[in-house]
């Protein structure tokens, strides 16, 4: 529609400050991750621990906004870690101006069977982060206080 089209037209010309943001957001909060010791794993392209990480430095221009990690606990502890959240909300769709946070195993991948999540290498402590475009510091401090409820 018409309706639609404009707004794809007015959206289209910020896309490219927005993707860096979300992108520089995204390594920063990875990295903070990392340093955590609640943490016991990060997966992003970003970090050089990444098995990948060469192909995407070679094959991208920044490496997502998408950052998935681990920590020791099960759903009364992700509940209590996301009820510390203030800037993050509790989202099974990721991608936006606004960051954006999820539990795979209870939320998005809830369908599948406990041995295809293991399969696919989620636990119940997997999180997966969708960084928006807020201030970085602001989303370091919101994500350690919520680690700090576990």
């Amino acid at each position: 529609s018409p309706w639609d089209a404009w707004l794809v037209l007015r959206g289209i010309r910020s896309l490219p400050q927005r993707m860096a943001a979300h992108a520089v957001n995204a390594q920063r909060l990875a990295e903070f991750l990392t340093a955590h010791p609640k943490v016991t794993s990060v997966h992003y392209p970003g970090l050089p621990s990444h098995p990948q990480h060469e192909l995407a430095r070679r094959q991208m221009r920044g490496h997502g906004g998408v950052v998935t990690f681990e920590v020791e606990a099960d759903k009364t502890g992700l509940d209590r870690m996301f009820g510390r959240l203030r800037l993050f909300s509790l989202a099974e769709s990721l991608g936006g101006v606004e960051s954006l946070i999820e539990a795979p195993w209870y939320m998005s991948h809830a369908s599948m069977s406990e041995e295809a999540l293991a399969k696919a290498g989620m636990h119940t402590g997997t999180v997966r982060v969708s960084a928006g475009i807020e201030n970085a510091d602001d989303l370091v401090a919101d994500l350690a206080e919520g680690l700090a409820a576990l």
